[in-house]
């Protein structure tokens, strides 16, 4: 005999499966997009900032060799002048720095060298002017601190 009752026929309440951990849900997607994409921009930064400071790591290096070959004569401050000149036009192109000699020149390393260091105007005229000079007014040492913190102060 069947049983007439419909409450025996129910069974339990049974809980639906746990989701699988694939496919992610669609905030998972988007978060990892934007994680993909924050990478990027700032890998992308990071390059550019190392392509664009390239010229200051081979500056640096030959401040270095000038400094080690130090002699105080025209020539080397010619050198040194030259290397201070290639590293105005790379970092301020725009205001022509290689057409500029003499006082203008002087006047662009002061008005361009770190503000928080004071350059001393007469060390630099000297280091410039030693360039073409027989006998050199300046020290080497006094010319190559100037570079250094000229150099330092140049990033981009």
């Amino acid at each position: 005999m069947m049983e007439q009752d419909p409450l025996s026929q129910l069974r339990d309440i049974h809980l639906p499966q746990p989701g699988g951990f694939w496919p992610p849900a669609p905030g998972w997607w988007l978060l990892l997009f934007i994680a993909i994409a924050l990478a990027t921009v700032i890998f992308l930064l990071v390059r550019r900032k190392v392509r664009r400071n390239r010229w200051l790591k081979t500056a640096r290096r030959e401040l270095d060799r000038l400094e080690l070959a130090a002699t105080p004569d025209s020539r080397w401050f010619g050198a040194l002048n030259a290397l201070l000149k290639q590293s105005a036009r790379v970092r301020y192109p725009e205001r022509l720095p290689e057409s500029l000699s003499g006082g203008p020149w002087v006047h662009f390393l002061l008005e361009t060298s770190p503000k928080d260091r004071v350059a001393s105007r007469p060390v630099v005229e000297a280091m410039v002017n030693s360039s073409w000079q027989p006998q050199p007014q300046c020290h080497t040492r006094d010319a190559i601190a100037f570079a250094r913190v000229w150099l330092g102060g140049q990033k981009c």
